[in-house]
């Protein structure tokens, strides 16, 4: 399913964005903090209705769509979650499959069960969501987000409160997954090594797309976070990874 953001804007914060999520891509949202990147995903997953422009979903403005509709095709997960309850981790997950309503108990449970493994968070099915620490949150809360089975999802900092490991386990099974992906992320060489595209938001506008070799270029990250980047390669991969230290 293919995501459009089309001239979004939100008065103060965002003007005039534009944004392409082919279908079946891993798009990379990057800029400093305070540029309107949660603003602009809060427009995406319904959270907020935009001052001007529109997001589509294969040509259908997401604030015109039925909630739940809109639900089964797309699911978010937002930069800060909060739960006022404790429920189990199994219960949260479970929470995912609302949207589609009507199909058994059994085949729920086996797609929550097939989320939680693929997140590895299954041996916590039965622990209180409040007593985890923020990594095991964050893991389950993905877990939800698979559970919902969406074809479009929305991830604002995936990686906060992850370990090295458990960082680089999630973005490589968002990268696996197949759906349209559309995440703001903060570490650049992240989002070098997972990513198809990338799109740089500062001052709330668009200022540059493309693969994230061509994107994240040293004048570019001088410009926009004020540092001074040394472009490498990884040595098995090959991917783009970037070293930094102050401007002088």
């Amino acid at each position: 399913m293919r995501l459009d953001i089309e001239d979004v804007s939100v008065e103060g914060i965002l003007r005039d964005v534009r944004l392409d999520v082919p279908d079946g891509a891993f798009v990379g949202l990057v800029g400093p903090n305070g540029s309107g990147k949660s603003t602009l995903l809060r427009c995406v997953y319904r959270a907020l209705r935009p001052a001007g422009g529109a997001v589509r979903l294969d040509g259908d403005d997401v604030h015109t769509m039925d909630p739940r509709a809109a639900a089964r095709v797309l699911a978010a997960l937002p930069q800060e979650s909060s739960a006022e309850f404790d429920f189990a981790v199994a219960e949260v997950v479970a929470m995912g499959r609302l949207p589609h309503r009507g199909r058994t108990a059994a085949a729920d449970e086996e797609i929550c069960a097939g989320a939680m493994d693929r997140t590895g968070v299954r041996h916590l099915a039965d622990r209180g969501f409040l007593a985890l620490s923020g990594g095991e949150k964050q893991r389950v809360l993905i877990a939800r987000a698979l559970a919902q089975q969406p074809r479009v999802l929305v991830l604002d900092e995936p990686t906060n409160h992850l370990d090295i490991a458990h960082q680089l386990d999630v973005l490589s099974l968002v990268r696996g997954s197949g759906l349209t992906v559309l995440a703001a992320l903060h570490d650049l060489n992240l989002a070098a090594a997972h990513c198809d595209l990338l799109y740089v938001i500062a001052d709330g506008r668009t200022v540059a797309s493309g693969p994230p070799h061509d994107v994240l270029q040293p004048a570019l990250l001088a410009e926009v976070f004020g540092v001074r980047a040394h472009p490498v390669r990884h040595p098995e991969t090959g991917a783009l990874q970037l070293l930094f230290d102050l401007l002088p």
